[in-house]
């Protein structure tokens, strides 16, 4: 277990640094900048004034404007009892993983759901579809954003594997987990407010086993049901909670020291105009503040990550047994290693 703190410790004195902040840069870097002093470190950081020039910073700060551009699009809208989807919650006692109920609409009962101006109290929607979502759900909106970012896409040397469209409201989290690709995150309206650790704290996460539960959402009673799925499925998940209720706080504490004690993790909050080069494996944990009109706005651009030396090096920490963090024993089962985000 010391060495393993130890490794938390030169990585940051290293490279990362030890104040918590992420590095910002004024305006956008050339690719070799990026390419150099970012991704090759494997290092986050956030880009001001980046896309000022999209006509969305302007236009989609309007109702009026996003339900006339989808007049007659439908739009798949996760719905949870809480906010948070692909994220652990209590069930018959234990925590399970659970999955938000989808469901397809127009986009303007969409965006009303998620303002809440026809929420029912217990419903917090969330548009957080994946899978280049942006490009087919949102099209009509595709020509106020950059279809790529061209100082990633020269450093990469590829273009997105996928744009994705998030529109969510002060309720809205994600929990902490990674994605296997390299992540440019622009905020267009709102505020996103993330926290951040580098794959090498992998042993902090307390990744365990869960088991799966899908929620659904009855119209008719305006009530959710969570039931495990059939056949039973286990997925691996980050045990902490890095914001738990004071009546939990305790608990937490007790439970993950590993992340309580340890270094504390990056934190940014990005406004319109920023992008932030989210690394490929980081773990981060996502909330947000909306603008006047009570939703946040984002596109992220996912570019596939190089699987080099670094994937080798996560995966070999990853498998080493930390004697400090207690795994509970569960069901031997085929299981995915899931990744959302945002």
């Amino acid at each position: 277990m010391e060495e393993i703190e130890t490794l938390w410790k030169e990585v940051r004195e290293l490279s990362l640094g030890d104040s918590g902040r992420v590095d910002r840069l004024e305006c956008p870097p050339t690719p070799l900048q990026f390419l150099r002093d970012f991704v090759c470190q494997n290092k986050p950081c956030i880009i001001s004034n980046a896309t000022l020039h999209w006509p969305a910073l302007s236009s989609w700060t309007h109702d009026s404007y996003l339900t006339g551009a989808l007049s007659s699009a439908d739009v798949s809208l996760h719905l949870t009892p809480h906010g948070q989807a692909d994220a652990l919650v209590p069930l018959d006692g234990s925590l399970c993983f659970s999955s938000a109920h989808v469901q397809r609409m127009p986009f303007t009962e969409a965006l009303g759901l998620i303002t809440n101006n026809e929420s029912p109290s217990k419903l917090v929607a969330y548009a957080q579809q994946q899978n280049n979502c942006f490009l087919s759900e949102y099209s009509a909106l595709a020509a106020d954003c950059d279809p790529h970012i061209p100082w990633a896409s020269e450093a990469l040397g590829c273009l997105p594997d996928a744009v994705n469209m998030w529109i969510g409201n002060h309720l809205s989290t994600t929990s902490f987990h990674k994605d296997h690709y390299e992540n440019l995150y622009a905020v267009v309206t709102g505020q996103k407010h993330f926290l951040l650790l580098p794959p090498t704290d992998v042993h902090r996460m307390y990744i365990r086993m869960y088991p799966a539960a899908q929620y659904s959402y009855s119209h008719a009673t305006g009530e959710f049901t969570l039931e495990l799925e059939k056949p039973d499925r286990y997925v691996p998940w980050c045990s902490v909670d890095p914001y738990p209720s004071p009546e939990d706080r305790d608990k937490q504490l007790s439970n993950f020291p590993l992340y309580f004690d340890g270094p504390k993790p990056f934190s940014c909050t990005l406004n319109p105009g920023d992008i932030l080069y989210l690394p490929s494996m980081w773990f981060h944990h996502v909330r947000q503040s909306p603008d006047s009109r009570g939703r946040t706005i984002a596109v992220n651009y996912w570019y596939d990550m190089q699987f080099d030396i670094k994937y080798a090096y996560f995966n070999f920490l990853q498998s080493i047994h930390c004697l400090s963090i207690k795994t509970p024993t569960l069901p031997v089962t085929v299981h995915e290693d899931l990744d959302s985000d945002a």
